[in-house]
């Protein structure tokens, strides 16, 4: 262990003299390699990141503008119930009998099936 241990300190300590040991005439990329580095980043930057998260806001979107008096929903506060009233920016849901919450649309996470709410 003790032996491992001193050839890895070794090693560690020739590391700067290895670099410093490369040819010269070595050069990094070329134009051609920076510009097809930089597409490369930025095409993985559009599929992970921007083509999802607009994805997600368009049907967002979609169930936002698609709310109807009757529907029953989840907000993002975790509260089910069934809405009531549907103005411009917000709606008016029923959590229980005779008790109505008034919450913005954006807030709604998700629509249920019909009946969900019965059953819970």
């Amino acid at each position: 262990m003790k032996s491992i241990k001193m050839l890895l300190a070794g090693l560690v300590a020739m590391m700067p003299a290895l670099a410093m040991a490369q040819d010269p005439a070595a050069q990094g990329m070329g134009v051609m390699g920076q510009v097809i580095f930089f597409a490369g980043f930025i095409a993985i930057f559009y599929f992970l990141i921007w083509r999802p998260q607009s994805k997600r806001a368009k049907e967002h979107k979609n169930l936002m503008s698609g709310l109807n008096k009757g529907d029953e929903v989840v907000t993002s506060g975790g509260v089910a119930g069934k809405i009531t009233k549907v103005t411009d920016d917000f709606i008016v849901i029923e959590v229980a009998d005779n008790v109505e919450i008034k919450v913005q649309k954006v807030a709604v996470a998700a629509a249920l099936p019909k009946g969900t709410l019965k059953d819970i």
